[in-house]
């Protein structure tokens, strides 16, 4: 998969993107990433992205001009000219582990990340393919939300992950919240491991493990259930 990330901020993605799963999947050349500084489509001398906004009002609002240029040039390579162009905004629809499925099946992503007030609504209306949000909250930069949305896409391309279903399995994968967890040692201050870890018996622990999540989910996310799944 080739990650396009369109940013005032390049050096915002340095860290992130060099560490972890993340790294695994570029040095394993599962995943590209290409961070594309939005100040290099700017065509006056002071590279700016941002003006104030028409009408009066606080803040600055990033210009449109650089994210069209930006993204026509990435268009312009032939297998990207259709590519899904990604504005994360908190007007967007809210992100999840649904999207987040559907977008590891593309061969290639477009990020545009916000900053300052907000960005031209003629980026919102005739260049982003869609707009994504992580919560109900406002952060100060787009950069942010598009680390969330790329971790939780990547993670799940094959090979990234050592054990597959350490992605199968996870909370949201099967509607439910994940299912407790315990490693070593079997007692620890005084806490136990429940003793149906430590039988060997896999169908009894396989059920045990679904009635966690269900009671799980249902404690601390009742919200997610559907009257099918229990």
């Amino acid at each position: 998969m080739k990650i396009h990330i369109v940013t005032a901020f390049p050096r915002f993605f340095d860290s992130p993107l060099g560490e972890s799963m993340m790294k695994r999947a570029g040095q394993r050349g599962i995943a590209e990433f290409h961070v594309h500084d939005l100040r290099d489509f700017t065509t006056d001398k002071h590279r700016s992205v941002d003006d104030y906004p028409y009408g009066g009002g606080p803040g600055m609002i990033m210009k449109p001009e650089p994210f069209f240029a930006a993204v026509e040039h990435i268009r312009a390579q032939p297998e990207l000219a259709n590519t899904r162009v990604i504005l994360t905004s908190p007007t967007g629809e809210k992100f999840s582990q649904k999207k987040a499925n559907e977008l590891s099946q593309e061969t290639a992503l477009i990020f545009l990340c916000g900053h300052y007030k907000g960005v031209d609504e003629r980026v919102h209306q005739h260049l982003a393919t869609e707009e994504l949000s992580i919560g109900d909250y406002v952060l100060t930069c787009g950069e942010l939300p598009a680390l969330v949305m790329i971790d939780a896409v990547v993670r799940l391309l094959p090979g990234v992950l050592g054990d597959l279903d350490s992605a199968t399995g996870d909370s949201f994968q099967t509607g439910l919240l994940d299912y407790p967890h315990y490693t070593r040692p079997e007692e620890f201050r005084g806490w136990r491991v429940p003793d149906i870890l430590l039988s060997g018996h896999h169908a009894k622990i396989a059920v045990w493990r679904r009635e966690q999540a269900a009671a799980r989910t249902r404690e601390r996310r009742a919200d997610l259930l559907q009257k099918d799944k229990l």
